[in-house]
């Protein structure tokens, strides 16, 4: 009966174990940014996204997950002939996503010797259509044609090529050594180039410093000329107003002093020798140069007489 009842307890056992096996066999957790293919009884039956799902063990299979993140691929260098004949090493890489789980799954068995081998055949057939020194200098232009060719053939695939780079070119060592030689001799002439531009900018700054000088220079020797001329017109103007201004005062004087002369002979009725007198007076200063003109009566025998009389006038005075 005991044992019995042990292999009734290891039946209910197994058959719990099972349904534990089976119930986790079910429930599968997806991830964000994943997607489960499923497959019914070997066929494709649906996509799980991310979350919870159930599945029915032994019917249902994963058949892969597939990461719908953008993804990187670093290729191995691949030698290429440039139209020159040039053979050069060039490695290159690819940043692509997948975008259709179900052709990606069913539409090839190996994407990326696909995209490399791809990769490698377009790249050969833009290299071998530009010399070395394009394939230098347009990495942007091969990328792009690149790109455009990957993305039209990965479609199919469920497959979008974002981005295609060039990460190196690496030419034979010889050639290697002329463009490095090439390139010291540039700088060489370059830096010749700037040398001779800073000193001839030095130059040109140095002569107009120098005219500039010379300018300030002769401005402010005009403009001290002017000055002194202005100061020796203003002195003598200044000198000739206060001579006139000073012949003026003795003009004045003079005037002043015949006015008050006069005056005081009108007052006191002047006889007739005094005006005698005043003639000799006239004569006098005529002799002396201080009169330039003298009135001469007609009558000589009258001036001789006036004379004579001026003569008493004085000897008796």
């Amino acid at each position: 009966m005991n044992d019995y009842i042990s292999v009734f307890n290891v039946i209910v056992l197994l058959i719990a174990l099972f349904v534990i096996i089976i119930l986790f066999r079910s429930v599968r957790i997806v991830r964000q940014a994943e997607v489960y293919v499923v497959e019914r009884l070997g066929k494709f039956h649906r996509l799980m996204d991310s979350g919870i799902h159930l599945v029915i063990p032994f019917i249902d299979r994963i058949a892969s997950i597939k990461d719908l993140r953008e993804r990187v691929v670093d290729f191995p260098p691949q030698s290429m002939i440039t139209k020159d004949n040039v053979s050069i090493q060039i490695d290159t890489v690819v940043y692509y996503q997948i975008t259709d789980p179900i052709r990606n799954q069913y539409e090839i068995s190996n994407p990326i010797t696909a995209i490399e081998n791809l990769t490698a055949t377009t790249l050969r057939n833009l290299v071998g259509e530009l010399d070395l020194d394009q394939t230098l200098t347009s990495r942007d232009t091969v990328n792009a044609k690149l790109r455009s060719v990957l993305d039209e053939a990965t479609d199919k695939w469920g497959i979008k090529v974002n981005r295609v780079e060039i990460k190196n070119i690496l030419p034979p060592r010889d050639i290697q050594d002329a463009m490095e030689r090439q390139m010291r001799a540039e700088r060489i002439r370059r830096e010749a180039v700037l040398t001779a531009q800073g000193e001839k900018e030095a130059k040109i700054l140095q002569a107009e410093g120098l005219k500039a000088a010379k300018i300030l220079e002769a401005e402010a020797e005009k403009e001290a000329q002017i000055r002194r001329a202005e100061g020796d017109r203003e002195s003598q103007v200044l000198r000739a107003m206060g001579e006139a201004e000073a012949i003026l005062r003795i003009s004045e004087a003079k005037a002043q002093g015949q006015k008050l002369v006069y005056e005081a002979i009108k007052e006191v009725a002047p006889t007739k020798e005094v005006v005698q007198l005043r003639s000799m007076e006239a004569l006098e200063n005529v002799a002396n140069g201080q009169a330039t003109k003298l009135v001469i009566p007609t009558d000589a025998t009258s001036f001789l007489g006036l004379i004579a009389g001026a003569k008493e006038v004085l000897d008796q005075k």
